[in-house]
């Protein structure tokens, strides 16, 4: 009896710590922060601050005035050696593949430095050359203000850690931004042509 008694007490407990998980990852969609994060994003968009931020040509530009068309966002640093010469290469894929919507100024391309203090204009302009940039519709530029980056990285939800190199250990994705300056969707990294595709069908909408 008491073994029994022992079984019904162990399957309740795993019925209610099976409960408690599937509430803890959305139906157990949700196994990592990052997954976490995306469907946050998904069910919850999340309003785009309104920072200051200096291009690669040296102007001065409000997120917010970006407002009214599609925003492809990345975070990057340009001396980074490894994902963000990956997203540079993605960029400029999206560039071609989203040419169309780019020229009719219904989508931009918006590179983020969150290394400021080193990527000036002339740092951002490189990178935009390097990633072989066809010119309209991308822009590279840094936040102006250190307590805007915070702001902007925490709301894309964006993890950057100094290393000991003098580099930075980053999350890298492609987030989507609406006309109405809200963080729509957040997207892999890896995958240009999906993210071409998802946009073409927001476009049609």
């Amino acid at each position: 009896m008491w073994t029994l008694r022992t079984l019904v007490a162990s399957a309740v407990i795993a019925v209610a710590g099976i409960s408690v998980l599937a509430t803890a990852t959305d139906h157990f969609q949700a196994f990592t922060t990052e997954t976490a994060r995306r469907l946050a994003v998904l069910a919850h968009p999340v309003a785009v601050p309104a920072v200051m931020l200096e291009t690669q040509t040296g102007e001065l530009i409000n997120l917010a005035d970006l407002r009214g068309r599609w925003l492809v966002i990345d975070f990057i640093y340009t001396r980074c050696a490894s994902l963000c010469v990956a997203l540079g290469s993605e960029f400029a894929r999206l560039q071609d593949q989203l040419a169309e919507p780019i020229a009719l100024d219904r989508v931009m391309l918006l590179s983020i430095s969150f290394d400021p203090s080193y990527d000036e204009p002339r740092e951002l302009a490189a990178y935009l050359q390097r990633s072989q940039s066809r010119g309209a519709g991308w822009l590279a530029a840094r936040p102006t203000d250190a307590a805007e980056l915070r702001q902007l990285t925490q709301r894309f939800g964006v993890t950057v850690i100094p290393d000991e190199y003098g580099g930075y250990t980053h999350n890298a994705a492609i987030h989507v931004v609406d006309p109405q300056g809200r963080l729509v969707e957040i997207l892999d990294q890896d995958e240009p042509e999906r993210v071409a595709l998802i946009l073409r069908r927001k476009l049609a909408r």
